[in-house]
C-alpha cells in the first residue's frame, strides 16, 4: 500500500502541448500519406477517390499544422508516448474511413476494415472483394504497410525503457547512455530494410506475370504481415511460386527489421544466431508439418495438395500475416486450435508481426524452468535471469508475464463475449484470436457478425497491436488528470 501510494506521489498526467505537437507531426505525415492513393485513384481514373483523399488530406494538414508549431518540451514522458501511440492509430483509422465510405461500405464496416488495414490485421467484413473499385483495394494494402512500418517504429515507446528487446535491436553491445539517443538510428535502419522487401516483392511478383495492382497490394500486404489480398481466393488465386514468394516475404517481415541491418554490418551468421530467427524457423517448420499432417487425415485433399495448403496456412498464421489458399470453415477443432496458437505466439519484436512474441514466449519457458530448478538449490541461492548476455531485472520479468496475461485475458473475454451471442465456440475462438493477434485469417464469420461485436473485433485488433498496454494507458484516468510536469 506504502509503495502504491509513492508512486502515485511521483506520477505525473501528460501534457496537452506535448501531446499535441507530437499529434500534429504524425498527423502531418498522415496527410502526406494520402497522397499515394490519391495518386492511385489519378492513374485508376477513378476521379471520386481522388476528390475524397485530396479532401482528407488538405483537413488533416490544415487541422495538424497549427500543433506542430506548438512549443513543448523535448523530453516525453513514457505515459505520453504510449498515449500518442494508441492516439495516431486510432486517428489513422477515422482518416482512412471517408474512402471506404465512397466505396459502399456502411460506416461500421468502412472503420472496420479501416482499423483491420492500419493495424496490420486483414480480417475483412467483405465476402467479397473482386469487382470493388481499384482504388479501394489497393489504398487497403496500402494503409497495411504505413502501418505495419509505424508499428515498428513506435516500438520505441511500447517497450517504453532500456531493457534487452530495446537494446538487442539496436545493438546488443551498445552502452546505455548510446541507447536514450537511438530512436533516429532505430528508425533509419527499419525503414531501409522495410523498402528493400518491399520493393524487392513487388519487383519478383511484376517478374512473375503478376498484374501490377495485385503485386503492389499483395507485396504490401506481406511485407507488412498484413494479408489483405485484391481476390476473393487469396493467396488461392495465385500459382504456387507467387503465393510461395508471399509467404516468404512475409516471413520475412516476421523477423526484427534492424536485424537486417546488424547483420549486413555483422555477417549473416549473426543473422541466424539470433534466438527468434532461430525459434521462427523451428516452428514454421514443426507447424508446417502438424498442419499437413490433420490435413491429409481430416480432409479429401491429395497429400501433395495438403502438403502445399498447409505449409501456407502455417507460415500464414505463424507470421500473422493472414494469407490463405483455401476456405477454413469445415477444418477439424484440432487444426484450429493448432493454428490459433500459432497466431497467438506470433513473429519477433521490433517486425511487423502480430501475438505475444517469440522472445515473451521464450522468456516465459526460460522463467518456467528457472522456476522448476529453484526447487533444488538451497533457499539461499541467488538465481538470475539473463537474454542475450544481459540480466533481466524483476520489473522487465514482471512485465513480459503481465503483457501475456493482458493478452490472454482480452482473448478469453472477448471469446465469452462471443459464446453469450450464441457463436459456435471454436469458430468464436479463432475469430478473436485472428484479431487480437492482428492476423487476419478467418472461418468465414466476420462478414456476419452484428455491428457491435464488430466494433468488439476493432478493439481487440488495436489491443493487439498496440500490445494492450498503450490502449490501456489512454484510458487510465491518472493519465489525463493530475499534476504535471512544466518542464523537462
Amino acid at each position: 500500500m506504502a509503495k502504491s501510494r509513492q508512486i502515485s506521489t511521483l506520477a505525473y498526467a501528460v501534457r496537452g502541448r506535448v501531446l499535441g505537437k507530437y499529434l500534429g507531426q504524425l498527423g502531418m505525415v498522415l496527410a502526406a500519406l494520402q497522397l499515394v492513393p490519391l495518386a492511385a485513384s489519378l492513374l485508376f481514373g477513378e476521379i471520386r477517390f481522388t476528390l475524397v483523399y485530396g479532401g482528407v488530406a488538405a483537413l488533416v494538414a490544415l487541422l495538424c499544422l497549427p500543433l506542430v508549431r506548438l512549443e513543448a518540451s523535448a523530453h516525453i514522458q513514457v505515459n505520453e508516448a504510449l498515449a500518442i501511440t494508441a492516439l495516431i492509430f486510432l486517428f489513422g483509422g477515422l482518416v482512412n474511413m471517408p474512402a471506404f465510405l465512397v466505396a459502399g461500405l456502411s460506416p461500421p464496416d468502412a472503420l472496420f476494415e479501416a482499423i483491420s488495414g492500419i493495424t496490420t490485421t486483414g480480417l475483412t467484413t467483405l465476402s467479397r472483394v473482386e469487382g470493388m473499385p481499384a482504388t479501394f483495394l489497393f489504398a487497403r494494402a496500402w494503409s497495411q504497410w504505413y502501418g505495419g512500418l509505424g508499428i515498428v517504429v513506435l516500438s520505441l515507446a511500447l517497450l517504453a525503457g532500456h531493457g534487452v528487446a530495446f537494446r538487442r535491436l539496436l545493438a546488443p553491445d551498445a552502452a546505455i547512455e548510446d541507447l536514450a539517443t537511438s530512436t533516429r538510428t532505430f528508425a533509419r535502419r527499419a525503414l531501409v530494410a522495410y523498402c528493400v522487401l518491399t520493393v524487392t516483392g513487388v519487383g519478383a511478383l511484376l517478374l512473375l506475370a503478376v498484374p501490377p495492382l495485385h503485386a503492389f497490394s499483395h507485396a504490401f500486404a506481406a511485407v507488412s504481415t498484413g494479408g489483405f489480398s485484391s481476390y476473393d481466393a487469396s493467396l488461392g488465386a495465385l500459382a504456387p511460386v507467387p503465393a510461395s514468394l508471399l509467404l516468404a516475404l512475409s516471413a520475412s517481415g516476421a523477423v526484427a527489421l534492424p536485424i537486417y541491418f546488424l547483420a549486413t554490418s555483422r555477417g549473416w551468421r549473426s543473422f541466424f544466431r539470433d534466438p527468434e530467427v532461430i525459434t521462427l524457423l523451428l516452428l514454421l517448420g514443426l507447424f508446417a508439418v502438424a498442419v499437413s499432417v490433420l490435413l491429409v487425415q481430416h480432409s479429401t485433399l491429395p497429400w501433395a495438395d495438403a502438403i502445399y495448403h498447409g505449409t501456407l496456412l502455417a507460415v500464414s498464421a505463424q507470421t500473422t500475416t493472414g494469407f490463405s489458399s483455401m476456405p477454413l470453415d469445415g477444418l477439424p477443432p484440432a487444426l484450429l486450435l493448432l493454428l490459433g496458437f500459432s497466431m497467438l505466439v506470433g513473429g519477433s519484436i521490433g517486425s511487423t508481426a502480430g501475438g505475444i512474441k517469440l522472445m515473451r514466449m521464450l522468456l516465459v519457458g526460460q522463467l518456467l524452468t528457472t522456476l522448476i530448478r529453484r526447487t533444488a538449490v538451497p533457499s539461499h541461492a541467488v538465481t538470475a535471469h539473463w537474454w542475450g548476455g544481459h540480466a533481466l531485472d524483476e520489473h522487465e520479468v514482471e512485465r513480459i508475464l503481465l503483457l501475456v496475461l493482458l493478452f490472454v485475458g482480452v482473448v478469453a473475454l472477448s471469446w465469452l463475449i462471443f459464446l453469450w451471442y450464441g457463436f459456435e465456440p471454436m469458430a468464436a475462438l479463432f475469430e478473436v484470436i485472428s484479431a487480437t493477434a492482428t492476423v487476419g485469417l478467418s472461418t468465414g464469420l466476420t462478414p456476419a457478425l452484428p455491428d457491435s461485436l464488430k466494433l468488439l473485433l476493432c478493439l481487440d485488433m488495436l489491443a493487439g497491436r498496440l500490445e494492450i498496454v498503450a490502449l490501456l494507458v489512454l484510458l487510465y484516468p491518472g493519465t489525463w488528470f493530475g499534476r504535471r510536469r512544466e518542464k523537462a
